[in-house]
């Protein structure tokens, strides 16, 4: 009887959603390959910082809503106002919040864009 060779199986690389990565797998070639693949993936579990995306509206009403919150039962609770007293004053600070949030938020993310423009321009200027 002829001896036939084992067929090697496939890795499954879907996941049960239905998503494949995409992602180039297996060893570099070459040295630059290799460099280049270092510098293009993330830091080791680290996440972008908060300054680096760009504030929404959606993050500014969440926030907002949170804070007046917590304003309504301060002023329900802490210093004895009725349920439509605190209501109206959480409704109030809700208006004043979410825009003072946001271009707050837009302010910060504008300055440290503008920051992180300014330091690289310094390394290329320092190479």
């Amino acid at each position: 009887m002829a001896q036939t060779k084992k067929r090697r199986s496939r890795k499954h690389r879907g996941t049960q959603g239905g998503s494949i990565s995409r992602r180039p797998k297996g060893r570099p070639k070459t040295r630059a390959e290799a460099r280049s693949r270092a510098r293009s993936r993330p830091q080791s579990g680290q996440a972008p910082h908060r300054a680096d995306t760009a504030p929404t509206w959606r993050g500014a009403w969440t926030r907002g809503a949170i804070a007046a919150g917590v304003f309504f039962l301060l002023m329900l609770i802490g210093f004895g106002r009725t349920p439509l007293q605190s209501a109206s004053l959480g409704l109030f600070m809700l208006a004043i919040y979410v825009p003072l949030g946001y271009f707050f938020d837009l302010f910060m993310h504008r300055r440290r864009q503008r920051q992180k423009q300014r330091e690289r321009e310094q390394k290329a200027e320092g190479k």
